[in-house]
C-alpha cells in the first residue's frame, strides 16, 4: 500500500513538474522573446499597395507588427483614414485587397494592421479580445493592449507622413468585428470618428457579473461611470441578413456564447438591444446604430462594401 502511494506521489510530482515546465516555456516564448517581422525604415506611405513594420508598443521593442496600406493617388492630408481589421485568419492582406477598389472610388487611405500569431487557431486573447489578458489569464498593461497598438499606428502614420488628421474611421468583420466593438467599449478615448463592427461571432455584453470577453467583469469598466462615454462614440453594429447559419466561419459554441444567441445575426441584435435599453435606463446619449444588410451572409467583401455609406456619412 505504502509503495503504491509512493509511486502515485512520484507520478503526480513528475506530472506537475512537466506541466510547470511547459507553462514557463510557453510564457517565455509568447511574452518574453521578441516577436514579429523586422522593423522597416521610416518612409512615407506610397500610393497603391504598401506596407511597413513598426514596434507595436511604445514602451517596449518586444513585439513588431506589419501594417498594410492602400493610398489613392489623389489622397491628401485631411482626407479620410480607415483602419480595416481582419478576421480570425489574421489575413490583413486579403482584407486590404477587398478595400482597394472602395478606397479608389471614395478616396480613402486604408490601413490594415496584421496581428500575426502562429497559434491563432487556438488563441484569441491577443487580437479580438484586445490583449487585456495573456493566454495564461494574467493582466497586460494598457500600453500593450491591441487597441493601444492601433493608436500607436495612427501616431506613426501622422508623424511619418505629415498628416494632421485628428480622427480615423474603423471597420472590422467577424473577429475584426469583435475587436472593433470591444475597442469602443474599453477605450472610448480612442480617436475613432465612426466604427463599424460587422458580423462579430460574439460580444462583450454590458454585464459586470459575466467574465470578459462575454461580459465586462475584471475589465475595470463600470457600467454607470464608463459606458456612457462609449455610447457617445459612433458605433455601427452591421449584420448580414443571411449570417444566421452557425456553420459559417468559426462560430463559438461555449455556454456563455450560446446564451447570446443561436447565430451571429441574433447575437448582434441582442447585443445592440441590451446596450440601447441600458442607455435609456440612465437617459444617456446613445450614438450607436444597427443596420442589417439584405441578402448577405458571413462575407467580409460584401460587408465591407456596405459599410462605406456609414463611413462617408
Amino acid at each position: 500500500m505504502s509503495k503504491t502511494f509512493s509511486t502515485l506521489k512520484k507520478v503526480i510530482l513528475y506530472t506537475i513538474s512537466i506541466l510547470s515546465l511547459l507553462a514557463i516555456t510557453g510564457y517565455v516564448y509568447l511574452y518574453v522573446l521578441p516577436k514579429g517581422p523586422e522593423i522597416s525604415e521610416k518612409n512615407k506611405i506610397n500610393s497603391g499597395i504598401d506596407s511597413f513594420v513598426i514596434h507595436a508598443y511604445k514602451e517596449s521593442k518586444r513585439k513588431s507588427i506589419r501594417v498594410w496600406t492602400y493610398k489613392p493617388e489623389g489622397w491628401e492630408d485631411q482626407d479620410k483614414i480607415v483602419f480595416v481589421m481582419h478576421g480570425g485568419g489574421r489575413n490583413a492582406d486579403d482584407y486590404l485587397d477587398a478595400w482597394t477598389e472602395i478606397a479608389e472610388e471614395n478616396n480613402l487611405l486604408v490601413v490594415a494592421p496584421e496581428f500575426e500569431n502562429k497559434f491563432y487557431k487556438y488563441t484569441t486573447n491577443d487580437y479580438q479580445e484586445g490583449n487585456l489578458f495573456t493566454f495564461f489569464g494574467t493582466s497586460n498593461p494598457k500600453s500593450e493592449w491591441a487597441y493601444t497598438v492601433v493608436e500607436n499606428i495612427f501616431d506613426y502614420i501622422k508623424s511619418t507622413n505629415n498628416i494632421t488628421n485628428e480622427r480615423y474611421y474603423m471597420f472590422g468583420h467577424s473577429a475584426g468585428g469583435q475587436f472593433v466593438h470591444r475597442m469602443v467599449i474599453l477605450m472610448p478615448e480612442a480617436r475613432i470618428e465612426t466604427a463599424v463592427a460587422a458580423n462579430a461571432g460574439f460580444y462583450s455584453f454590458p454585464d459586470e457579473s459575466i467574465e470578459y470577453p462575454y461580459g465586462l467583469k475584471n475589465t475595470g469598466i463600470s457600467l454607470e461611470n464608463d459606458l456612457q462615454k462609449s455610447y457617445k462614440k459612433k458605433l455601427i453594429v452591421l449584420l448580414g441578413e443571411l449570417d444566421n447559419d452557425p456553420a459559417l466561419g468559426t462560430f463559438r459554441t461555449t455556454e456563455l456564447a450560446m446564451k447570446q444567441g443561436g447565430h451571429r445575426l441574433e447575437r448582434g441584435s441582442n447585443f445592440f438591444k441590451m446596450n440601447q435599453e441600458l442607455s435609456n435606463q440612465y437617459s444617456w446619449t446613445f450614438n450607436w446604430k444597427i443596420d442589417t444588410v439584405s441578402n448577405v451572409g458571413h462575407d467580409y467583401r460584401k460587408m465591407s462594401e456596405n459599410s462605406v455609406g456609414w463611413i462617408l456619412d
